[in-house]
């Protein structure tokens, strides 16, 4: 994400660690040999990698506008070696899960189950869960999917959106939409849910983030910088932070967010300030800054994304990053101190430190910590919002390698035989009657507790999920270098 804009800004930025690092030349870098102790023959799922390490630098010569979109993927071509059939086996899954409005394709379902009569939302195109998908398409050169895709949401954010008779903001973005096709009348329809129809009946609050980053990736992978540039496009992320950088009540840079308003769409105890929603916005925020445009409007919103990027890096640094000292520190904290030289800033209670952290938390490693408010840390690791984090250079070059280490020592617990699991540890008996409600979706070690989630998008960019893995090992070996 070179050329953010961070630069153009003059005086306003000053913090070194936003300074990007060029993924393309890191991802060329010869792997880092660890020895693991795995389940599975490492060469061969290596193997299934067939677009990110050469996928950005190779762009022109792997995007063809005659080739058919159910032709080989173009990124397989330029291996020497056959791609893993496991690969092929992806992409037929993702091209069976196309969904198509008057003829062009504008995103996936959630997940294709055949052998599931209740299908409740999973036909739908979920805004989270086409970012894999759209990122496998854009490594292959299939760019006009995304394109459509980013133009058929903005046109949704545009509608009203009421939820049982009260108005949201103007600038949230749907969770999911679903095309509805009459064969009769041969017209088709879009059917968007914003909130009234989901679990819960929540909004979501990352869909605008996801929307922001996946409009950068495009412009990013293409080269073309006419669709950012839009009026449209401009208003779309204009709306999006006007909700997020409103002043109000709130003393903290980070974002309110209710619970079942993320990934995390049912209720796991992540109300307040999720981790997983802090990395995103603050990726959503590097990502705009180097779209916006200068002009009267956008000049404004620059200034104000400078100033909360700044507040929002030195916080989340600050209170939500936990490796072994951190945890010593907290262990020993004095309570009910009043005034601004105050060490224990949220008044944590040192006995309200979970057990299990003290054994998970080795000497050599750190993660950043799943919520912070008054009186209370969740201790717990959410993995989205940790590798997001490393991503966005939320994390200093220091904290990524930490938290690579910790996933080193940790690999037992937060991987195994499966993708990072999305929280741990589970919650468990009482603990989990009190805070999930008695989810059946999120008994321990399923779904959001514990568990991993490999559902149909992800599952069919199983190519970027292994090549994430090696890039995040081979970034820490920068960080270290």
């Amino acid at each position: 994400m070179e050329g953010t804009g961070l630069r153009s800004v003059g005086s306003h930025c000053s913090i070194s660690e936003m300074d990007d690092y060029d993924l393309s030349k890191l991802l060329d870098k010869p792997r880092l040999n660890i020895e693991r102790q795995r389940s599975f023959d490492e060469r061969s799922l290596s193997e299934l990698s067939i677009g990110l390490s050469r996928g950005l630098d190779n762009y022109e010569s792997a995007y063809s506008p005659g080739r058919s979109a159910l032709d080989t993927p173009a990124s397989s071509a330029r291996n020497s070696f056959e791609p893993h059939p496991m690969v092929a086996e992806a992409w037929d899954a993702l091209r069976r899960s196309l969904v198509h409005f008057r003829g062009q394709p504008v995103g996936t379902i959630a997940a294709v189950d055949h052998a599931s009569e209740e299908v409740l939302n999973y036909d739908q195109v979920f805004v989270r869960d086409f970012v894999p998908s759209a990122l496998a398409f854009l490594m292959n050169g299939e760019p006009d999917i995304v394109k459509n895709f980013l133009l058929k949401t903005l046109q949704l954010q545009g509608w009203e959106k009421r939820v049982d008779r009260f108005k949201l903001g103007e600038g949230v973005m749907p969770a999911s939409f679903k095309v509805l096709h009459d064969p009769v009348r041969k017209t088709d329809t879009i059917m968007a849910d914003f909130g009234e129809s989901a679990i819960g009946r929540v909004a979501p609050v990352d869909s605008g983030f996801w929307w922001i980053i996946l409009l950068r990736a495009y412009t990013k992978s293409t080269g073309d910088v006419s669709l950012a540039e839009t009026p449209e496009c401009q208003r779309g992320m204009r709306l999006i932070l006007s909700l997020c950088l409103s002043e109000g009540f709130d003393t903290f840079p980070t974002l309110l967010c209710a619970d079942g308003c993320s990934m995390i769409d049912r209720r796991m105890g992540v109300y307040g300030y999720p981790i997983e929603i802090q990395a995103l916005f603050f990726m959503a925020l590097r990502s705009a800054l180097a779209m916006m445009k200068h002009d009267t409007e956008g000049s404004e919103f620059i200034e104000r994304i400078v100033k909360r990027l700044h507040a929002l890096s030195y916080h989340m640094r600050s209170y939500f990053w936990l490796d072994f000292q951190q945890l010593n520190d907290i262990y020993r904290y004095k309570t009910e101190e009043y005034s601004h030289t105050a060490v224990n800033k949220f008044n944590v209670i040192p006995d309200s430190i979970p057990e299990w952290v003290f054994e998970f938390m080795p000497t050599r490693g750190g993660y950043f910590i799943g919520n912070v408010s008054p009186a209370r840390m969740d201790f717990r690791w959410f993995a989205l919002g940790n590798c997001i984090a490393i991503l966005s250079s939320l994390a200093t070059p220091e904290q990524a390698s930490a938290i690579m280490d910790l996933i080193e020592a940790r690999w037992d617990e937060l991987v195994a035989e499966m993708p990072l699991k999305i929280s741990y540890p589970a919650l468990e008996n009482h603990e989990w009657r009190l805070i999930t409600g008695c989810d059946p979706k999120n008994t321990r070690w399923s779904y959001h507790n514990g568990g991993s989630w490999p559902g149909s998008s992800f599952s069919s960019s199983l190519d970027f999920f292994t090549n994430f893995n090696d890039f995040l090992l081979r970034k820490k070996k920068e960080c270290r270098a």
